[in-house]
């Protein structure tokens, strides 16, 4: 789930608020192409489009899955027009296919699972901005034994329609009729070029590793990547050390904390409020009134999310360690870190806010203090609005005569605009096996088994919601935050003393603020030594509220930073030990 401002501002409050799938796909036979979907599914229906894509954008085969777009909105293109709130969201289809060859066709039939609508069959007669993109896949054979094929991030953070190198077609303003034999033929074109890389600047530099922990599992080069920014001083005190403060969240282009000009008249409101805001900023930051410490935002996409959630996982790798034992030590080298436990403190929001929190339990030792804002579910009893424990199903509250769909996402008035039945099929149709880049997937493949196929166990049944109860008994085991610290609270505890805080709205938009409350309760139960941290809840507050009652979610946002790094930065003072190195304080 998304936070940035850097957080509550990229590409991902929850993918602009978070972007997630699911049912049964195809396979069907097509001139040189196999398409892919449930086990065991056939596609018998009649062909409604035709995708292809010509031999000057690949002379060879290529794996990965083929989406259909319809609009109804020509203001901007339709692969930029899906979202997971039903009611706003535009058409998409999608399907698997093997080796498509240059001039062959992958087919979306009347059997290929859609979203909202579920099947072409039910499209209504009419004029459409039509548009079709091939998002292409990679095979990875892992140093597990297992052989997958998944969309590498090609620098863009995991996005299927803006992938450097995936093909796509110019919209093109058709008519469809479903109850008319004839198929629409569509031509990919186009191919989405490569990103201009970043440029380092006095105050922020960029760094990019190979991690060997992350390559071995992949078997394929993997890189993390490290947005560094500097504080005042930096370069005429050469013998000084800083503390670390790490900014946890989606993937992050680049740091936009800062903006070194004041901002014109012309701007009102909210983007006015942002805009001084940054200027406050780095006049705070580059006269020295900040904490001179280093923060750093981590680059770290993988083949299933912008983001790996920062721990080790069977299906996404070593991401905890690598990050840990790899990127952070060749940061605090490369720039002067004091590179020592308690002069490090983690901070994030949304997706960020449970890796700040999971990042200091799994590391006790390597953190020095976690800010956690609006966290992802931190208590599996509270998985959004589902009990993937006591529940049967994730989709529907079930009576004897009766069911009730549960929510998955909530207004700022608190009525639901999004249902989990809906939100799942999204992310199916964007992706199978938990390839669609989206929450639901990232979270399956982050906390789930690897299945006999490779790809994540799932945790419930794609087409009827049925909850696994086993792989919910793994995820327990492994990553339910409130769980771990519960049994492990005689070793945890010592370590994790006043070191926790959390802040999250009563009204968050994807009910996170209930897994919050039961994780603060277990705590409240602690003792030898009592958690000694604090939480915070926003009355009314949505996603992602960072602790201050009297402004709102977004307008706490702008603040955050310069909050944390001076809660931090007193923290560190208070807690550093004796003899500790003090040169950060000039």
């Amino acid at each position: 789930m998304a936070l940035t401002a850097r957080w509550w501002e990229s590409s991902a409050f929850r993918r602009d608020i978070r972007v997630a799938f699911f049912s049964a796909l195809l396979l069907a036979a097509y001139p040189a192409i196999r398409l892919l979907g449930s086990p065991g599914s056939q596609a018998t229906g009649h062909a409604r489009a035709e995708i292809s894509f010509s031999p000057e954008s690949s002379a060879t085969p290529v794996d990965g899955r083929v989406y259909l777009l319809l609009s109804t909105d020509g203001t901007e293109e339709p692969r930029f027009q899906v979202r997971e709130e039903e009611a706003q969201s535009q058409q998409i289809f999608g399907v698997d296919v093997n080796a498509l060859t240059p001039g062959s066709s992958a087919a979306i039939t009347d059997n290929t699972l859609g979203y909202p609508t579920r099947s072409l069959r039910e499209i209504p007669a009419g004029d459409y901005y039509v548009q079709a993109v091939f998002s292409r896949y990679t095979t990875f054979e892992r140093s597990d034994g297992h052989r997958v094929k998944l969309p590498m991030d090609e620098g863009e953070g995991q996005h299927w329609n803006s992938k450097p190198g995936n093909f796509y077609s110019k919209p093109q303003r058709m008519h469809l009729d479903p109850a008319s034999p004839d198929a629409i033929r569509i031509q990919l074109t186009e191919k989405i070029p490569e990103i201009e890389p970043v440029r380092d600047t006095e105050w922020v530099k960029h760094v990019r590793i190979q991690s060997q922990l992350l390559t071995k599992f992949w078997g394929h080069p993997m890189f993390l990547g490290g947005i560094v920014v500097l504080p005042q001083g930096w370069d005429t005190h050469p013998n000084a050390h800083y503390p670390l403060l790490v900014n946890q969240g989606h993937f992050p282009r680049d740091f936009s904390g800062f903006r070194t000009d004041p901002p014109g008249a012309d701007l009102t409101g909210y983007p006015r409020e942002r805009t001084d805001a940054m200027y406050q900023f780095y006049q705070d930051w580059s006269t020295g009134k900040l904490p001179h410490m280093l923060i750093l935002l981590i680059q770290h996409a993988n083949p299933y999310y912008d983001d790996s959630y920062a721990v080790n996982s069977e299906n996404v790798g070593p991401y905890g360690d690598a990050i840990n034992q790899e990127l952070i030590p060749y940061i605090e080298k490369q720039f002067r870190g004091i590179g020592q436990g308690w002069a490090r403190g983690v901070f994030g929001g949304s997706t960020g806010g449970w890796e700040t929190l999971a990042t200091q339990v799994f590391y006790p030792d390597n953190f020095n203090g976690a800010w956690a804002f609006c966290p992802d579910p931190v208590d599996f009893h509270a998985y959004q609005a589902v009990n993937i424990y006591d529940d049967k199903n994730a989709f529907w509250k079930e009576g004897p005569f009766g069911r009730v769909p549960i929510p998955d996402m909530r207004g700022p008035d608190g009525l639901p605009v999004a249902m989990m039945e809906g939100d799942d099929r999204w992310e199916l149709v964007l992706g199978t096996h938990s390839r669609s880049g989206e929450q639901f997937g990232i979270w399956q493949a982050v906390f789930s088994p690897v299945g006999d196929d490779g790809y994540p166990k799932p945790i419930w049944d794609p087409e009827t919601g049925v909850i696994d109860h086993q792989v919910a008994a793994y995820w327990r085991e492994h990553y339910d935050l409130t769980a771990i610290l519960q049994r492990d609270w005689a070793t945890l505890g010592p370590k994790l003393n006043g070191k926790i805080h959390i802040s999250v709205g009563t009204r968050d938009t994807w009910y996170l603020d209930n897994a919050v409350r039961l994780l603060q309760k277990a705590l409240e139960a602690t003792s030898n030594p009592h958690y000694a941290g604090d939480f915070d809840y926003g009355p009314d507050q949505p996603h992602c509220y960072t602790g201050v009652p009297t402004l709102s979610a977004r307008e706490g946002s702008l603040t955050a930073t310069r909050r944390v790094m001076n809660a931090a930065a007193d923290w560190m003072e208070k807690t550093a030990p004796a003899g500790a190195d003090k040169s950060w304080r000039y």
